[in-house]
């Protein structure tokens, strides 16, 4: 969790907020004025109906050390959606339950409150019907492998068809594959696409770096691992909109998606190229600079002497994407005048 508060509103919440301190030196304790002692405590004068707001607003995870109902009460008017509020737990006045009430999954309060139940010897309390019935989380699925869902319109239906035993397709041609110690019974991985549309199956989970047709959109979760390494090769003063159209077009040339791209690489030269730069920020995605010497050692399968007598190397888009993937190159270089070439390369899983 990269931000947490415990708030505290009695004696023994202050105690039990203070051993969670200990136990976790990074997060913040916060108690009433009225009961100052002199601790290292972030000790606050106005009302908890206000203080309880502010840090959900600003917290990845609060735990509240009080009643449950109260808590309810106090953050209902703020909640948004699953994908933008924090975390909240609540921990009993004697530490016997440690409950995840919001944000379980993709807030985290599930791991957290089994986490902190550990710690205190308490009951952790975890509702959510994934973990209940101890199956697939459908919108926690690969998050920790990098995964991202394309759209997460059908997460709450798939995940209903999940945890309600309906038969789950799932195909997979990208990214890590022991994403899953032991499937359920009701799930079902199927050799390609088409065995997948033609199977009884109700929902789907559909694991790629490749455009997925409009047929399977209305029943399946689609997740995106980060495999697609993106060379560029291009001159120093190669524009933002130059780069950004030659990488759309390549992607929509050969059906791959930009949700899967997880670096842009290069040649290194003497003055890092701001189209590059600007490009990477845009899309939020990292440059990565090779050595020319290095990009001479790849066996690109399109080398060229023009580059070679320019940048010192046969090969700049391809050679920077096997480079930098460690992998295997899926899109030859694309041409596209005056001075761009692109290529695209897979990490190997």
């Amino acid at each position: 969790m990269e931000k947490v508060s415990i708030l505290a509103i009695t004696k023994n919440g202050i105690n039990i907020g203070t051993k969670l301190k200990e136990i976790f030196p990074g997060w913040n304790l916060f108690v009433p004025a009225k009961f100052s002692d002199g601790r290292q405590i972030n000790w606050y004068d106005e009302p908890t109906s206000e203080k309880i707001i502010q840090l959900f607003k600003n917290n990845n995870a609060i735990i509240c050390i009080f009643s449950l109902g109260a808590v309810i009460r106090l953050i209902a008017p703020y909640l948004k959606d699953k994908k933008n509020d924090p975390a909240v737990l609540v921990i009993d006045d004697k530490a016997n339950f440690v409950i995840s009430v919001l944000s379980g999954h993709l807030g985290g309060a599930n791991e957290l409150t089994n986490n902190i139940a550990e710690k205190l010897n308490a009951t952790p309390v975890v509702t959510t019907a994934a973990d209940v019935n101890k199956t697939i989380a459908v919108d926690l699925l690969g998050r920790n492998l990098g995964w991202r869902i394309e759209d997460d319109v059908n997460v709450t239906k798939v995940s209903a068809y999940m945890v309600n035993e309906e038969k789950i397709g799932v195909f997979q041609d990208a990214g890590e594959a022991n994403w899953y110690e032991k499937l359920p019974s009701n799930v079902k991985v199927y050799k390609s696409l088409e065995e997948l549309k033609n199977s009884d199956s109700k929902g789907y989970l559909i694991i790629s770096d490749k455009k997925i047709s409009e047929g399977f959109l209305k029943d399946a979760v689609i997740y995106r691992p980060p495999t697609l390494v993106i060379g560029v090769g291009l001159h120093w003063d190669t524009s933002k909109k130059t780069i950004e159209d030659g990488i759309k077009k390549t992607l929509i040339k050969f059906n791959l998606s930009p949700k899967s791209i997880v670096k842009l690489a290069s040649i290194k030269k003497p003055k890092d190229v701001q189209g590059l730069i600007e490009i990477g920020k845009k899309m939020e995605i990292p440059v990565e600079y090779v050595d020319r010497e290095e990009l001479a050692k790849i066996n690109a399968p399109n080398p060229s002497e023009k580059v070679n007598s320019y940048e010192g190397t046969s090969s700049v888009s391809e050679a920077a994407a096997i480079k930098v993937s460690k992998g295997v190159l899926v899109v030859e270089k694309q041409k596209f005048p005056p001075d761009l070439t692109i290529a695209v390369a897979r990490i190997k899983p």
